[in-house]
């Protein structure tokens, strides 16, 4: 049996022609002097989604891109894609795996060559893209409607946070927000320091002053040296800063209310967490065991940001 070879456009062009006359699979087969598998397999995979039908413009241009990507991921050996799946399996972005193969590996490829891997495994069904973050819609006011969120006189505004926190110049100053579960009762307390991104997350059993107050005192003890000011989401369950403030020499301020973007590392860090408690799951099971197993998984996770260092790594160096 001779070579192989692709269908032309001029052939498609027979097909489709021989098709709007009703011709059988086995006679366009012959007059093309090809084999009706070969026919049959061209209709099967290239014909239109729009009506159904088989046109040779669309069977052309499917076929090519197809070429193209099979071409691009045949650049590859499976030894080296298995490095690439295996890094994908602990939740690093594509950047990060192609820094990492720069670094520690012969050979490199494009971020975007993963991309378009991970869309095919997908339309596939494959499950690759869901170690890919989930990137979380912001939340906006409902305009015509006074807003009362979040009001406690004396409160120090994000306006009047000092210049270095702006600038993430130097470490310690940290942004705060809950994360609800399914039920809106049990959740999550997230603490992220905006230069390194090193993130805390303690589990609440209520989304109340009192356990807020108390999660955020635990996790501040911890790491209390590192710990010169915090700015909240405006939400109530922060009315306990003054507490905090009393037991550390950290200073409190608070984000316009309905204004999330005011606080970016933390918005993107839960974000992150989403990844792991995607929204609509209930959090009553959740233990403060798999809270810090998260915190963990996303502060070795290597940043483009940071020069491709952990979180962890920059956060430790002070």
């Amino acid at each position: 049996m001779g070579k192989y070879h692709q269908l032309s456009q001029e052939e498609r062009y027979t097909i489709t022609f021989l098709l709007k006359r009703n011709n059988s699979l086995a006679e366009i087969a012959r007059q093309l002097k090809r084999s009706k598998s070969t026919i049959s397999r061209e209709l099967r995979r290239n014909r239109s989604n729009h009506d159904d039908g088989y046109r040779a413009e669309v069977a052309h241009r499917y076929a090519t891109a197809r070429r193209k990507r099979e071409r691009r991921r045949s650049h590859f050996s499976d030894d080296q894609w298995k490095v690439v799946f295996r890094h994908l399996r602990r939740d690093w972005s594509p950047e990060q795996i192609v820094d990492h193969l720069k670094r520690f590996h012969t050979f490199t490829m494009s971020h975007e060559t993963i991309y378009q891997y991970l869309l095919w495994d997908k339309k596939h069904g494959g499950l690759l893209y869901k170690h890919l973050r989930i990137i979380t819609k912001r939340v906006r006011k409902r305009y015509g409607s006074r807003d009362f969120r979040g009001i406690l006189p004396g409160k120090r505004h994000i306006s009047t946070r000092p210049a270095a926190v702006e600038t993430r110049e130097e470490l310690g100053h940290w942004e705060g927000d809950t994360v609800i579960g399914k039920d809106r009762y049990h959740c999550i307390l997230t603490l992220v320091e905006r230069k390194s991104g090193f993130v805390i997350i303690k589990k609440l059993r209520s989304r109340t002053v009192k356990e807020v107050t108390a999660a955020a005192i635990r996790a501040i003890r911890t790491h209390h040296k590192l710990f010169k000011t915090i700015t909240f989401d405006n939400g109530v369950e922060f009315h306990g800063y003054k507490k905090i403030e009393e037991v550390f020499p950290v200073i409190c301020y608070f984000a316009t209310p309905y204004h999330s973007w005011e606080r970016g590392s933390n918005e993107n860090a839960n974000g992150l967490i989403r990844q792991y408690i995607p929204k609509k799951t209930s959090m009553k099971n959740l233990t403060q065991y798999k809270c810090d197993w998260i915190a963990k998984r996303l502060n070795t996770r290597p940043r483009k940001r940071l020069g491709f260092k952990t979180p962890e790594e920059v956060f430790n160096a002070a």
